[in-house]
């Protein structure tokens, strides 16, 4: 099909359009869009969509697909702009991207592309978002009277009827053992009772944007839908957020950093807290692994937690790391006291001078140090390379016997709190 045909009042009447700069680039494209419209649909240019959105024709498209790939990123003010017009004029846009930079892609997603979808196209992925675009809106049910209070919302999939358990877990400096502790605290809990009907629901957020290695520990492949659902978290619901998790070993839920390096404010303090509301409302325990940069949503995740773990060892640079978190939280009028310093690599027990050191560390920073950790040795580094936990590679580890022992204590105190609740 060419640019004209959409032109053409005596040819099939036209449901929609490819925009790219060259249709030729995507052959994929072509196929499924005759594959789902025959004859149906046009292509049009960037230059030449605008002037067709201003025809009588235009009112007939069902949707349009614009194409780009990374040589049209220097095209940027003009993309927006169509996906502005045809927005106005209430046509759908789908997304179709080639090697596109994540910002570029977010902001097309922000200027209301309805659907996104990567090329090339995954089988039958194009014929899915225009589905997702002929679904009916959902009906909603009239307001209630003033007087008559809309019914609670129905039970979620969770254990209980509580909200979950949200702990975080991030670095005070690098190397301390901040994934490798998220990770296996979270299997570690869901393991917990797993021959049992009760055995926790547990997920795990990996928001390192840039750098997060949660997939890497789990060996799990990074998705597309990680970026789409941090892109446009207000239509985030229940089956979105799933749909974008992978599961470990039927036990564990995670989701991955996504597959590009992110900058760290792509999400804002608003975006993370509803990715917190959903995973909270349909999972027991929520593991967050943080970036060791604190940013502005660090703060968002602080407030909800019940509980944020800060790694660090024995050494200079840990102390001062800690000592400048301190002052900034105190300064900010920030929950400090949620914060539960773990020491990595602690000495054992029968290093008296090493353990004298320790005391000495947390008199000086006036912190209690409450959770040794204890060195697990190159079984950690080679379970992070084959994508295991301790628990399944090496089970008598020291390291994983303490993380044991952690999270069946706080799994304790987790059902001790829903019975008194």
């Amino acid at each position: 099909m060419t640019s004209t045909d959409a032109y053409d009042p005596d040819t099939t009447p036209i449901r929609a359009c490819t925009i790219s700069r060259d249709v030729q680039n995507f052959d994929l494209l072509i196929e499924d869009m005759e594959s789902l419209l025959g004859e149906s649909w046009g292509d049009l240019g960037f230059a030449d969509a605008i002037a067709f959105f201003n025809q009588p024709e235009a009112a007939d498209l069902e949707f349009v697909a614009l194409a780009i790939d990374a040589e049209d990123e220097s095209s940027i003010a003009v993309l927006s702009e169509l996906i502005k017009q045809a927005h106005t004029r209430k046509i759908r846009v789908i997304l179709i991207a080639d090697d596109i930079s994540p910002t570029i892609l977010h902001r097309l997603l922000r200027e209301g592309a309805d659907e996104f979808v990567p090329y090339p196209l995954p089988d039958a992925e194009l014929r899915a978002a225009v589905e997702r675009l002929r679904a009916p809106a959902p009906t909603q049910d009239p307001a209630p009277e003033p007087e008559q209070p809309a019914p609670a919302p129905a039970a979620t999939p969770s254990a209980h009827d509580r909200q979950g358990v949200l702990m975080a877990v991030q670095a005070l400096s690098g190397g301390t053992g901040a994934t490798t502790l998220a990770v296996n605290l979270a299997w570690e809990l869901a393991a917990m009772d797993s021959k049992k009907k009760t055995a926790p629901r547990v997920c795990l957020l990996d928001l390192d944007l840039q750098y997060g290695s949660v997939s890497t520990y789990l060996d799990l492949p990074r998705r597309e839908a990680v970026f789409a659902l941090l892109s446009d978290t207000e239509a985030m619901d229940d089956e979105s957020f799933s749909q974008a998790l992978m599961t470990f070993e039927d036990k564990l839920q995670v989701l991955t950093a996504p597959s590009d390096l992110l900058p760290l404010d792509f999400v804002t303090p608003e975006d993370v807290a509803r990715i917190i509301e959903v995973a909270r409302r349909n999972y027991d325990y929520v593991i967050v692994d943080m970036p060791s940069t604190v940013v502005q949503w660090t703060e968002a995740v602080l407030q909800e937690a019940q509980l944020f773990f800060s790694t660090l060892e024995l050494d200079m640079r840990s102390a001062q790391n800690t000592l400048r978190l301190k002052r900034a939280l105190k300064s900010e009028d920030l929950p400090f006291e949620k914060l539960r310093f773990v020491l990595n690599r602690a000495p054992k027990f029968t290093d008296i001078s090493g353990k004298s050191r320790v005391k000495r560390l947390a008199d000086s920073l006036e912190i209690s140090i409450e959770i040794h950790l204890p060195d697990g040795g190159k079984a950690v580094t080679q379970c992070g390379d084959h994508g295991h936990p301790l628990a399944l590679d090496a089970p008598k580890n020291p390291l994983r016997k303490e993380i044991a022992k952690l999270a069946a204590s706080l799994h304790e105190l987790g059902q001790s709190d829903a019975k008194a609740a």
